[in-house]
């Protein structure tokens, strides 16, 4: 499947998407600024290129969490496949594995856990939400390592889901032939149907953990070897706790805007946080990426890699697997060219003069 941008991609999963399924996944939190703030932030920032640097040969791949992978873009965490395409979450991972790059797999996948690893080809994170029942917790994350995945990704930023607003009109909820595959065994497969509201808010607040403190990374690593990335982080203080209770890394996300719609774009606070983290966990950021260059500007502030989850299930939509790895390809090919076209040979030298002349 070839395609020239991903606008056009989302311009085709527009189209053959219903209107529920479409709003679901395209909505953000009440004005929905946020959503728009984390694409337009990217366009502030400019690249100041080296020339007469030897870019004849170019290596993107990289590490994350130690894990190789062909370019520092991965698939994030994001619910729901199957309401865009019936292969749902497998074409996914196919497609990033066809990409060579890391999938993160939601706790809120219509596919369960090790059906997805079994079908991966590269390495398969788990995004975790913490239960009120913690011991059913606890069994989906020792399930979670038994089936193979690398890492667990901890979402810190919803106590309540936020407030949808297109799903507050639509009334979201799932198809009766849909459920959360991961929860089964502990009876929360299903979302309420929905009175007024979206069914899945009426979901998180009944079952989800609002009272979670720094204390539950700790926890989680009684439970578990698996680094532990803690995502939904935009302050400098919040990340450096995360790292000094035991966290491997952070991702810098606003949840793609459908938290709290006064949130700030990843992009804009990503520099501050890493300087106060200076290296001690690795970083990563999701929110707006769009095109390749904006991967390159994450780098320069400091990010090991970025993560994309809307481009995804435009290409899911728009192709299945085939869909998924044009998303990942289109946006490889655009970093590539954006390496060769600022001086950059390979990922270490994307560095912060490019963003910022100044820096020595």
């Amino acid at each position: 499947m070839e395609i020239l941008n991903l606008a056009e991609l989302e311009a085709l999963a527009r189209d053959r998407l219903p209107q529920l399924a479409w709003d679901y996944y395209a909505s953000g939190a009440d004005d929905e600024r946020c959503l728009r703030r984390n694409c337009e932030a990217w366009e502030r920032i400019a690249l100041h290129y080296r020339v007469l640097v030897d870019v004849s040969r170019r290596d993107l791949s990289t590490t994350v969490l130690g894990q190789r992978i062909a370019m520092p873009i991965g698939v994030a965490p994001t619910a729901f496949h199957r309401l865009a395409h019936e292969d749902g979450e497998l074409a996914s991972v196919r497609g990033a594995g066809d990409a060579g790059t890391v999938f993160v797999l939601s706790t809120l996948s219509n596919t369960a856990v090790e059906e997805v690893v079994a079908a991966a080809s590269g390495p398969v994170w788990f995004q975790l939400y913490v239960y009120r029942d913690r011991a059913a917790t606890e069994a989906l994350v020792r399930r979670v390592e038994a089936a193979g995945c690398r890492a667990l990704v901890l979402t810190v930023d919803a106590p309540l889901l936020g407030r949808r607003e297109r799903d507050v009109k639509n009334r979201f909820a799932l198809p009766t032939d849909l459920g959360i595959q991961n929860l089964h065994a502990a009876g929360y497969a299903r979302l309420p149907s929905a009175s007024g509201e979206s069914g899945l808010a009426a979901y998180v607040a009944d079952l989800l953990d609002p009272g979670l403190t720094w204390d539950v990374i700790g926890w989680l690593r009684s439970l578990t070897t698996l680094p532990i990335v803690v995502k939904g982080i935009v302050r400098a203080d919040d990340a450096v706790r995360a790292i000094e209770h035991g966290a491997a890394g952070i991702v810098v996300s606003n949840h793609g805007g459908r938290q709290l719609d006064a949130s700030p774009a990843t992009i804009d606070v990503l520099p501050r946080i890493a300087e106060a983290v200076a290296g001690r966990g690795e970083i990563f950021l999701d929110g707006g990426v769009r095109r390749g260059a904006d991967v390159i500007k994450a780098l320069a502030f400091g990010a090991r890699a970025v993560f994309v989850g809307r481009p995804v299930l435009w290409g899911l939509a728009a192709g299945g697997r085939a869909g998924v790895a044009a998303a990942l390809a289109t946006l490889h090919r655009e970093l590539d060219l954006a390496f060769a076209l600022c001086g950059c040979p390979d990922v270490a030298s994307a560095t912060r003069d490019l963003v910022d002349p100044e820096t020595p």
